[in-house]
Formats: structure tokens, C-alpha cells, sequence
């Protein structure tokens, strides 16, 4: 199972309203795209961060700042605009390639996901509307670069 699939499978285990958001998302809707870490983006809610750092930590992830889920959904705002922080990163410190960053910075509330199936189970993604808008508004080479990406797969 790739780590993709456990992340997800945990995450809706977990019962947590998610996405995956970033570069995985955008490979996942066709385009080309590298990436190592996993962005996810929740509900915003303080129920559904606590069900996702949970979710992650059981899978044996652990969270790179020394923070728990109600501080980061506390401070959130002090956090994005005081330390430029727009994800909360966890990590598996035997294993650099399992990263997943909960992003802030977005709320899934009231967003289109859809299901992709795939050998390991199925994942929740952002879907393509909704992902090309998160990333133009980012406003980084990189998203702009996706976001055009996508634009061409429509």
C-alpha cells in the first residue's frame, strides 16, 4: 500500500472530512507532477483537525512543530499571517518520504471532492474546479503552473 493510500485510508477511518489538495491531486486529475508530500486539506473544524492529527499519528507520523490541534486551530490566523506558516507538517522521522501537510490556510467547507479509486483503497480528492481556483490563488509559480495544467485537462 503506498503511503498515499494510508494516509487516506486512516484519514476516512478516522471519519475526517479531507482532500488531498496539492501535487497529488493534480496527478491524480491527469496532469504530470512530482511531488513527495502529501497535501490534504479539512474541514475546518476542531473536531475534524483533532480526528486528523489522530489519524496521522496512528499511522506513526508525528507532527514537526511542537503543537497539537487545538493550538494550530486556536491561532491559525496568528500563525498564516504573523509566521507564514499555511500547513501543518507531519512526518515519519525514520522515513523522509512520508510527509503530510494539513493545510491550513483552506477549508474544505463547502467544496466538491470526488472519489478515486485505487489499488490500496480509495482517496477523497478536491475536485478540478475547486482545486484550479486553491491554486491560482496561492498565487506561487508552482500552482499557477498546475492550475494551468489543469485548465488543459477541462
Amino acid at each position: 500500500m503506498t503511503v498515499l493510500e494510508q494516509v487516506c485510508n486512516a484519514l476516512g477511518a478516522a471519519d475526517v472530512r479531507y482532500a488531498v489538495v496539492g501535487g497529488y491531486a493534480v496527478a491524480l486529475h491527469g496532469a504530470v507532477r512530482g511531488t513527495i508530500d502529501i497535501d490534504i486539506a479539512v474541514r475546518w473544524s476542531r473536531d475534524d483537525l483533532r480526528r486528523a492529527a489522530t489519524a496521522l499519528e496512528e499511522i506513526g507520523l508525528v507532527s514537526r512543530l511542537p503543537v497539537g490541534a487545538d493550538e494550530v486551530f486556536d491561532f491559525r490566523d496568528e500563525y498564516i499571517a504573523n509566521r507564514g506558516l499555511v500547513a501543518w507538517n507531519f512526518h515519519d522521522p525514520d522515513d523522509p518520504l512520508r510527509q503530510v501537510d494539513i493545510v491550513i490556510a483552506y477549508d474544505l467547507t463547502g467544496k466538491k471532492t470526488h472519489r478515486v479509486e485505487l489499488p490500496g483503497g480509495a482517496v477523497r480528492v478536491l475536485a478540478i474546479e475547486d482545486l484550479i481556483a486553491m491554486k491560482r490563488d496561492s498565487g506561487r509559480p508552482q500552482d499557477l503552473e498546475d492550475a494551468a495544467a489543469l485548465e488543459k485537462l477541462r
